[in-house]
Order: structure tokens, then C-alpha cells, then sequence
């Protein structure tokens, strides 16, 4: 089946007490044993599983195009599960410009157990290709990266890491499975911040993990049941609901990114747009190559410092100023200002996700605040 049909259909079945197409919510903490003390109808307890996240799951696992999925309750701790499949003495490439909590993990937890990391440019192919090592066992991507926009190209990344039996880890939630299938391209793992464009609605948080081997797979999954960072059954119902209209919502989005971002690379007040999507970008050419779509999140760095960047945020009418991505209304903020004080985000820069106005309207918008 083609994704449109899969993000409906895949681990959606009507109710078999009701009859009902949309499935109910299975709110139960604990499940009901056999007489010989066992559990024939697969559910035990809801925190190593749950019905509903059972269904959400089984979903993910196939829009990535894996075997199987696993959630948790925040992208953040999908992160860390992916980085529980380390070992003491193992080393970590990871871009220099991705999610700072990303960068915060590696940096301040994995370290203590004895895990270290170097942070490369990763849209340069050569110095990926330098810079791993006999002890890397895992190449973390982003890509689009967060929040420059930089395009690291997915074939290379996989080869470099399979060179010397490492993994391959990619951070999807920008693109989506819509645009962009990691899997497909080499990859080992994939992960996604479900917050974002999974829920598409800024009400319900949530992470994910995606693989194809059985064994990685019941290694993410017994870390999920003892770790417990699992979301709860009515977060998995609202995610799965959401999933439906992801296609649609990804597709729009982005086209109307795409718009944006050729009007304000001629705004006089702007100094430089990133974005994938524009012709002289440079990391157009490997995003047309691996990506069926470029997004709808844009770096656009104004003409002036940072308090000239904070300016235009807050004069923005339709635009919220507001941390997250991905949800229908459309997002911006200052990014340097809430990340650590090693960031290396431009001050001037201002990470906008495009949702789904009318792009006329966000134009004018933009316009208005930058104009002053």
C-alpha cells in the first residue's frame, strides 16, 4: 500500500465487541491472567505494553518501512534508548549543529558511562569519512539539522558507519517518513520526536524509535519496559489519530515553505535563508537526491544582531513566537536564546515552521514584522 493509505489504515482495526472503525482506547493499567497463570491475549501490565500504543506502533513501523516501532513518552527519551544499545568505550559521531539536547546527552549523561563523542560537520562528506574510528559504533544524523537546515547526505553516513560495524541513527523528525526514508538509504535506526509533526497539533508529546532487526528491536523494547518512559494510552490514541492526515498536512506544509522561503531570500532585510529547498542552497543537491520533498522548517537569518532577530518575532500577527514544530499553526522563535551557551546557532537566526495558514497570509505577516 502507498503511505497515504498506510498513515489510515496501518494498525487500525474496527473495534471486535463494537464494530466500531475508530478504535477505543484501552486505558487499563493491568490485564486479566489465565487460569494456568499465563497471558494467551499478549497483554500483561501497560507499562511493557498497551493495546492502543500496540496499534500506534504497528503503524510507525510501517510508514518508516521497518519491523517494528517502539514509543516513548518524549522524543528526548527515544534519543536516550537509541544511545542505551551503547557500550563503556564505544564512540559516537554526531553533527555539530543538531537539537542541543541532543548534543546534552552525548556531552553531560553518555560520557559518564564511559561513552564518548565527537560532534563533525556532517553535510561535509570528507571529514565524515575522516573522522570515524575503530571504536565508533554508532553515527547519529539529523538531516535536515537543526537548526541551519544542513543536508548530510544518508548513503555516505551508512557506508561510513557500516565500514567499521557501526550504526547508523537518524534523527527523521523534520522530514518525516513522507519525505525522507532513512531506512531505505542505509540507515539502522530511526528516530522521531512524535510532538512535532506526528501529532501536528501541539497537544500531545511523545517519541519514537524504528528498525528493521528483530534482536535491536526486543533490545528497545525491553529498555522501554524497565525504563518506563512510555507514553500513555490517550497521548498513543491522540498520536495514532494524527497519523492520519500526516501525509496531507507534511505536503502542504511544505509547499508552502518552499514559497516563504523564495520571498524572504529577496526580503532586503534578510540576510540569508536556509532552506534545502531553494535552488542555491548547498545542501540542495543531496536533499533532491534522498528527500521526495524539502520540509517545512526554514533558518532565516535577519540583517542585524539578536535583538533585531528577537524584534521580528515579537511583531508577528499570525505567527507565534513559540518554541516546537510541526503543528498546524506556524511557529518562530529565536533559537540561540534558549539553547546552551556553547551554541553555535547564528544569533541573527530565526527557526520558523511553517503550518497550515494560508501562505499569502504568512507572507504578509512576515513582511509587516520585518519592515518594523
Amino acid at each position: 500500500m502507498k503511505i497515504e493509505t498506510l498513515a489510515i489504515h496501518a494498525g487500525r482495526e474496527a473495534d471486535p465487541a463494537t464494530g466500531a472503525i475508530v478504535p477505543p482506547i484501552q486505558m487499563s493499567t493491568t490485564y486479566e491472567r489465565d487460569a494456568d497463570g499465563g497471558y494467551a491475549r499478549s497483554f500483561s501490565y501497560t507499562r511493557p505494553d498497551n493495546p492502543t500504543r500496540h496499534a500506534l506502533e504497528a503503524c510507525l513501523a510501517q510508514l518508516e518501512g521497518g519491523s517494528h516501532a517502539v514509543c516513548f513518552s518524549s522524543g528526548a527519551a527515544a534519543t536516550m534508548a537509541v544511545f542505551s544499545l551503547l557500550n563503556p568505550g564505544d564512540h559516537v559521531l554526531a553533527p555539530l549543529e543538531c537539537y542541543y539536547g541532543t548534543r546534552q546527552l552525548l556531552r553531560e549523561y553518555l560520557s559518564r558511562s564511559g561513552v564518548t563523542s565527537d560532534f563533525i560537520d556532517m553535510s561535509d562528506a570528507a571529514q565524515l569519512e575522516a573522522r570515524v574510528k575503530r571504536e565508533t559504533r554508532m553515527i547519529w544524523v539529523e538531516t535536515p539539522c537543526n537548526p541551519t537546515l544542513k543536508v548530510t547526505d544518508l548513503r555516505v553516513a551508512a557506508r561510513c558507519a557500516h565500514s567499521v560495524g557501526a550504526l547508523l541513527a537518524v534523527d527523521n523528525t523534520f522530514p518525516t517518513p513522507i519525505l525522507q526514508r532513512p531506512l531505505e538509504l542505509g540507515a539502522d535506526i530511526v528516530m522521531h520526536s512524535s510532538t512535532k509533526y506526528f501529532g501536528g497539533h501541539s497537544d500531545v508529546m511523545g517519541g519514537a524509535v524504528i528498525v528493521k532487526d528483530a534482536a535491536r528491536a526486543a533490545a528497545l523494547h525491553a529498555y522501554q519496559a524497565v525504563g518506563g518512559a512510555v507514553p500513555s494510552p490517550f497521548d498513543c490514541w491522540l498520536l495514532r489519530r494524527s497519523l492520519s492526515t500526516l501525509p496531507i498536512r507534511v505536503r502542504t506544509q511544505s509547499a508552502a515553505a518552499l514559497e516563504i522561503a523564495r520571498f524572504l531570500r529577496q526580503h532586503p532585510k534578510i540576510e540569508r535563508v536556509c532552506y534545502p529547498g531553494l535552488e542555491d542552497d548547498p545542501g540542495h543537491a543531496v536533499a533532491a537526491r534522498q528527500m521526495s520533498g524539502f520540509g517545512a522548517m526554514l533558518g532565516v537569518c535577519v540583517r542585524g544582531d539578536a535583538r533585531t532577530a528577537m524584534g521580528v518575532s515579537s511583531r508577528t500577527r499570525v505567527i507565534t513566537c513559540a518554541t516546537s514544530l510541526g503543528g498546524v499553526e506556524s511557529l518562530m522563535e529565536h533559537r540561540a536564546s534558549i539553547e546552551s551557551a556553547d551554541t553555535l546557532t547564528p544569533q541573527n537566526l530565526l527557526r520558523l515552521s511553517v503550518g497550515l495558514e494560508n501562505p499569502e497570509d504568512l507572507i504578509e505577516d512576515l513582511d509587516q514584522a520585518l519592515r518594523g
